[in-house]
């Protein structure tokens, strides 16, 4: 507590609530732009924060983190775009309401729901993260490298349709972690002569690659659709305004979403998408009237919004805890945080615990901020994702191949992100799990460094794993999964009737 009384006496300045604000600001700004998001917006912004002093820097990407969470609301209720497919939920029920002239309505809920479960799993990230970390330190190199293995697996089985699919991406990013100099000899593997891929492939060019410029290209072909759909919004004041009745029923909702996204957030790789659509299917069918969820339910949007933004921050909770990020939007984090003078993990909490109060604060502040932001420039977000989409995407392209070349003041980095956006493009079309590509891009060194620790650890004898009980139950329960989400799959294809539509990771129809 002392030191985060420290952390506010840093971050409650001028100069750096200033950088927070605009992190907030510009996050929600991309989260209203479809096909834009958190995980762009802080991929494209690390190289802007060179300069900045650390708390500032990190407040400002863990504002657009939050913001982003918040903004992908508007469009989805707006558009019935989702700005990312997290906010699918959200339009199932915004969208209608905004058909129907309610949408400042549907808009001040989202808002307000995103706000209540980020500050909430905010504290949860505050109370938790430390108390882990000193577990952590007991696990060795053994124990690691059986919780990583746990999970990709469990990231891949369940980050897509296909258990298969999803293995296969983890699988791809631990190889493409492969390339470099090799960890024990130093040889280079997999350069091909390049000098620049000795230190291996840089996360920023990568993740701009196959997140916002693939996006890019994709929404390029949607054009006419995307351009399409003006809301007007109602006369009366019940058609702008959140009633009491409207409150009663939403509050118990909102905080069984924030409970439900702060505990999808802690497991690594679940990701936004899972809690967002696991709270609305429980507010559901804990609902007296679930046929009415589709058409207009404002406990829909709570439900949906209150678990997504509820992810982030506890998404940070095994990063922090034991260097093993939770999410895509961790994995990036990590390449800001160690260039800021904070690596993840357990030992930071003993290494750096005031530039660790100083995130907390920042991150508290950022929650203040994402409501004066959103409450006051609603009106005006809504009147940016109205731009035609055409006008937006060249410079998203511009701001693409600067983040990118500013990551290493080379060429060869912009590169990088064209051949990972074509690997992003087919990714996206035959609905492999990007997501589980980056995770396992990003634990791929710590794997294979933790593997080979093993190996020697335990004489090449896996019999000498019953001296690691850790290590044994988390193998187990691989092996575990693996069978459980495999049989899972099986009868999802079993049930779905012939003709049915195609569902991508986002929950939408490809052909939406």
């Amino acid at each position: 507590m002392n030191m985060l009384l420290v952390g506010f006496q840093d971050v409650l300045n001028p100069a750096t609530l200033f950088w927070v604000a605009v992190g907030v600001t510009l996050g929600y700004v991309l989260g209203a732009l479809p096909g834009l998001g958190k995980a762009t917006g802080v991929a494209v912004s690390i190289p802007l924060t060179f300069y900045l002093p650390p708390a500032a820097a990190l407040g400002m990407l863990i504002g657009i983190a939050k913001g982003s969470a918040a903004g992908s609301a508007v469009s989805a209720i707006l558009l019935n775009t989702p700005g990312e497919p997290s906010s699918a939920p959200t339009a199932l029920d915004g969208y209608p309401l905004a058909r129907q002239g309610k949408a400042q309505k549907a808009l001040k809920m989202g808002l307000f729901s995103s706000v209540i479960g980020d500050f909430l799993s905010t504290l949860i990230l505050i109370g938790l993260a430390a108390p882990l970390a000193r577990y952590a330190l007991l696990i060795g190199p053994v124990e690691l490298s059986a919780i990583l293995l746990f999970s990709l697996t469990f990231i891949g089985g369940l980050s897509g349709n296909s258990m298969i699919k999803g293995l296969i991406a983890g699988a791809l990013g631990v190889f493409f972690a492969t390339i470099g100099l090799e960890t024990e000899t130093f040889v280079p593997r997999l350069t091909f002569g390049f000098l620049e891929l000795d230190d291996g492939i840089a996360l920023v060019p990568m993740a701009i690659g196959m997140l916002a410029v693939a996006e890019m290209i994709i929404q390029a072909g949607n054009l006419r659709t995307l351009d399409s759909g003006q809301i007007t919004d109602g006369t009366s004041r019940e058609d702008r305004v959140i009633l009491a009745s409207e409150w009663r029923r939403c509050i118990p909702v909102i905080l069984r979403g924030s409970l439900i996204g702060s505990v999808v957030g802690v497991l690594p790789g679940l990701g936004a998408s899972v809690g967002s659509f696991l709270s609305y299917g429980t507010t559901k069918r804990a609902s007296r009237t679930p046929e009415k969820f589709g058409t207009g339910m404002i406990e829909g949007i709570a439900a949906a919004e209150s678990a997504d933004n509820a992810v982030v921050p506890s998404s940070l909770i095994p990063l922090f805890a034991l260097g093993i990020p939770g999410s895509v939007i961790a994995a990036i984090l990590i390449a800001a945080f160690i260039l800021h003078g904070l690596t993840p993990g357990p030992l930071m909490f003993v290494q750096q615990p005031r530039l660790v109060a100083d995130v907390y604060a920042a991150m508290l502040c950022a929650s203040v901020i994402l409501l004066v932001v959103g409450y006051a420039g609603q009106r005006v977000f809504a009147q940016v994702i109205k731009a035609p989409l055409r006008l937006i995407i060249p410079g998203v392209l511009l701001l693409c191949s600067i983040g990118a070349y500013m990551e290493t003041s080379s060429v060869f980095s912009i590169y990088v992100m064209l051949f990972f956006t074509v690997l992003g493009f087919f990714a996206r079309k035959l609905d492999f799990s990007f997501v589980t590509f980056l995770i396992g891009f990003v634990i791929g060194p710590n794997l294979e460094l933790s593997f080979r620790q093993s190996l020697q650890l335990l004489d090449h004898n896996a019999a000498n794993l019953i001296r690691h009980p850790i290590a044994v139950v988390f193998i187990a329960l691989t092996v575990a999964v693996v069978w459980w989400i495999g049989r899972g799959n099986r009868r999802k294809e079993a049930a779905v009737p012939a003709g049915a539509p195609d569902l991508d990771q986002s929950g939408l129809s490809r052909n939406q």
